[in-house]
């Protein structure tokens, strides 16, 4: 596992590795901007007191900016993850013919690409993981606010076993049958587990979690590449 994120992080080093990982975060930058604009759009003249019965207090451009930040702060939050994850899995294949030809150059060969569209299903499926997880955790974020750091703490364990699991899941998507990749994803649950937490304890520091996801995904493939050549099942690359 430590094997698996140290030559990630050397891998920002690569060109091709760096332009995905920019790529990418401008991406899902834009998202959040795009979602900023809506909340803003949204907010704008609305009559928040009259959802509660109270008086008419309709929100003027000034309060409706406030308002959208504030929840785009929120929003981030729980979507970083989650955009980002989607946004590269488009970029599955390039990811991992990056890292698998310089690294692994004979599974490299066997590798079969799963196109932008499948890595679009596999992320929006991922996403939706790590949504789905994330709102069962509300009421504990919001429990564990008096502690401080609570919330952090739970954040990086919720994401870290989704997160875990789903850059497994890309890395194993190039190569293998159904049942093989089955499998070794059942095998590595605990390893998926440690490297979705180093990820999202990343994820909780600036300038870092722009780089986070893309060392989580490459790591990843180097999991997968060290371990399922190696299984009894596996004769031979």
């Amino acid at each position: 596992m430590l094997r698996a994120l140290g030559l990630a992080v050397s891998d920002l080093a690569d060109r091709c590795i760096l332009r995905i990982a920019l790529q990418a975060a401008l991406i899902a930058l834009l998202i959040l901007v795009i979602i900023a604009a809506a909340l803003f759009w949204l907010l704008a003249g609305s009559n928040l007191c009259g959802l509660v019965g109270m008086n008419a207090c309709p929100l003027d451009a000034g309060s409706s900016g406030i308002g959208a930040a504030f929840l785009t702060v929120i929003a981030a939050w729980f979507l970083f993850p989650a955009v980002m994850i989607t946004v590269l899995a488009t970029m599955t294949d390039r990811i991992g013919r990056a890292v698998e030809e310089r690294h692994y150059p004979d599974a490299a060969v066997l590798a079969k690409p799963i196109g932008v569209m499948q890595g679009l299903s596999l992320g929006a499926r991922s996403a939706g993981r790590l949504l789905f997880f994330n709102l069962l955790a509300l009421p504990f974020y919001i429990l564990l606010l008096v502690t401080g750091i609570g919330p952090l703490i739970l954040f990086v364990i919720v994401n870290g076993i989704a997160f875990g699991r789903d850059i497994a899941e890309l890395a194993a998507a190039r190569h293998g049958d159904h049942d093989s990749r089955r499998a070794w994803l059942k095998s590595t649950r605990g390893q998926q587990a440690l490297i979705g937490t180093a990820i999202s304890t990343l994820f909780l520091i600036p300038i870092a979690n722009l780089a986070a996801p893309i060392i989580g995904v490459a790591a990843g493939f180097h999991l997968f590449n060290q371990s399922f050549w190696n299984r009894p099942s596996v004769s031979s690359r």
